[in-house]
């Protein structure tokens, strides 16, 4: 084979890596924006509350970034987001296209935006002691319930 051949070939070669190599590249940025959004966080809370606040600063020492919405209306909102009354909380977060309802654990949290299934989202009706953004002692496992059609239990903490 002649040399112009052979380096013909080579720059074939290395073109089809770098196609490859920005194609990957481009997967692996537009992973990192998804994963970036998922960490996004919107919290609807009663002006009032101060566990909410303190959700929230859970949330933040948990790698999210969380945005406040003040309301008095919540009821509103959980309608809107398809969060049926049995299961309202005293705020209403938004992750991931997601929702969490009230002082749900972070592993909890971050199972659902790894898993992704097939629900509007996950809620601990309770303010329970213990709970995240809540004082005093956890007394009892409690139940993370999926909202969605038989509110099925999607894990304890």
């Amino acid at each position: 084979m002649g040399l112009f051949v052979r380096v013909l070939a080579l720059g074939v070669f290395f073109a089809g890596v770098m196609v490859l190599f920005q194609s990957w590249a481009a997967n692996d940025m537009a992973a990192d924006d998804m994963a970036a959004g998922a960490k996004d966080v919107t919290l609807y809370k009663n002006p009032a509350c101060t566990c909410c606040e303190d959700y929230a600063d859970y949330l933040r020492k948990n790698g999210f970034s969380v945005k406040i919405v003040e309301t008095e209306d919540l009821a509103a909102v959980n309608e809107k987001y398809g969060v049926p009354e049995i299961m309202a909380a005293c705020h209403t977060a938004i992750v991931g296209g997601y929702v969490v309802e009230g002082h749900v654990a972070i592993a909890l949290v971050n199972r659902l935006l790894a898993e992704k299934p097939q629900i509007v989202g996950i809620a601990l009706p309770e303010m329970s002691p213990g709970t995240p953004g809540m004082g005093g002692q956890k007394t009892e496992t409690l139940a993370v319930y999926a909202i969605a059609p038989g509110a099925p239990v999607f894990g304890t903490q």
